[in-house]
């Protein structure tokens, strides 16, 4: 079919490309645009919960329960598509770290001259699982956190940071980084990424929203979530 309707969402930097290529499919397919904003997460949520209206609202799924528990998506409306894993990068040439397992992981850590994390789920787990080991006073001075909406890999790239911690899918293809693996064993942490439905819309937004959900639980858009380093939710 073909519409005039253009589907309005906002989303983590975290989707950005994968969304990017699931909207290009589906206006492909049902003649639907869906244009997705993408900025830092935080950010995000603050905007929809501050009163911004978007048809689709794209964040790790325990921000979108608040932004429904606060009155800001439709009840229920919460939909898992993806789950990311947390990947480590260093820049292109440097030695890799082993991260065969998570004693491994941590000596790589605690030898790094400086380590790079987001402000998004990877980053509060990076904080918890340094906590964890002990580690999160003497590793204070040499930890930089990307601003909102700022990807890890720039700092990697930019020699800010030798060690750069985010989701996979935000490392994976950038030029100048490469992904040294995932986070081993028990250090892993996935993020699910969920959607929800916008308040204060139009049936017809809605119904297109509602199949631009659809498509994203088809068979193709399972190939696109996993180039993208995703694995469907």
């Amino acid at each position: 079919m073909t519409t005039s309707i253009t589907v309005t969402a906002i989303s983590s930097m975290a989707t950005r490309a994968v969304l990017a290529e699931l909207a290009a499919a589906f206006e492909r397919h049902f003649g639907i645009g869906l244009q997705v904003e993408s900025v830092g997460g935080v950010d995000a949520a603050r905007r929809v919960a501050a009163g911004e209206v978007f048809d689709l609202v794209f964040l790790a799924a325990d921000a979108i329960d608040k932004l429904i528990a606060g009155g800001h998506l439709v009840a229920g409306s919460r939909t898992d598509l993806m789950r990311s894993p947390v990947a480590v990068a260093v820049k292109a040439g440097s030695p890799r770290p082993d991260l065969s397992s998570e004693e491994s992981l941590r000596r790589a850590v605690q030898a790094a001259p400086t380590i790079g994390y987001s402000t998004g789920p990877s980053g509060t787990h990076l904080v918890q699982l340094f906590e964890r080991w002990g580690l999160a006073e003497s590793l204070k001075p040499r930890t930089v956190q990307a601003p909102p909406g700022v990807p890890v890999a720039r700092l990697v790239v930019e020699g800010q940071v030798a060690l750069g911690f985010q989701q996979l899918s935000e490392l994976m293809n950038v030029a100048g980084v490469e992904v040294a693996g995932l986070l081993p064993g028990a250090a892993q942490f996935i993020t699910t990424f969920s959607a929800g439905l916008g308040n204060r819309r139009p049936p017809a937004s809605q119904a297109a929203a509602r199949a631009a959900l659809a498509f994203m639980a088809t068979n193709e858009a399972t190939d696109i979530k996993r180039r993208h380093g995703m694995e469907p939710a």
